[in-house]
């Protein structure tokens, strides 16, 4: 450490008519400057649906830029692709991914402190985004998630900023690791893991639920 990140678009987004009378927020639009970062994550930044993405735990969404090569192999040749925010992602970078980096970590982001809380758990919304089946199976299956940040202190981001690890307490917890483990069907083989998990202090609430009843269910 430190390892550090070029930022290489901020990407913001409002509610917007997605399939019949839903909303999302998922197509972005890069910012041409600076960003504020707050709580609840990036100024100008909507969730439709706040029972279920957004918050403290989900203040800003993370998809490395890495992935795209991938998804252009599985879809073909798609517009989306070919810009930023493909995935709703708030922040894009290269060289880091989530088989390295760690629930936990702690990173500048521009001038703002945060922290991983979880990786993303897909939904039907990237089917429907990318006008095919099939995509939300990929990400399970790839584990190409993404994940989320909780912010820790305020600042300010752009383009051009970089992101730069400053702490990794749990190393042992990748989010490739995690999300394997909660997400992918990883828990039935590692149920002492997943009951950790549990008492995971730096996980998202909502996750450390989630691997408590799939624990349960195991009975670990």
């Amino acid at each position: 450490m430190p390892l550090s990140y070029p930022i290489l678009s901020v990407n913001l987004g409002t509610a917007q008519p997605f399939r019949g009378e839903e909303t999302s927020a998922i197509a972005k639009h890069t910012a041409a400057g600076p960003v504020a970062v707050g709580l609840l994550g990036l100024a100008g930044d909507e969730q439709a649906d706040r029972t279920v993405h957004g918050g403290p735990d989900k203040a800003i969404h993370h998809y490395p830029r890495d992935h795209y090569p991938h998804w252009a192999g599985f879809l073909g040749a798609h517009p989306l692709l070919e810009g930023e925010g493909a995935f709703g992602e708030n922040v894009s970078t290269l060289g880091l991914v989530e088989a390295e980096a760690c629930i936990g970590d702690h990173f500048r982001l521009g001038t703002a402190l945060i922290a991983i809380s979880q990786g993303r758990q897909p939904c039907w919304k990237l089917d429907h985004r990318f006008g095919r089946k099939g995509v939300l199976g990929e990400v399970v299956r790839s584990g190409k998630s993404g994940w989320y940040y909780r912010v820790i202190e305020d600042g300010t981001v752009a383009a051009g900023d970089s992101l730069t690890l400053v702490d990794r307490p749990r190393p042992e917890w990748t989010v490739a690791r995690v999300f394997t483990l909660l997400v992918a069907g990883g828990h039935k083989g590692d149920p002492a893991a997943v009951r950790a998990l549990a008492d995971e202090p730096l996980l998202a609430a909502n996750w450390r639920s989630r691997a408590e009843r799939l624990a349960d269910n195991q009975g670990a």
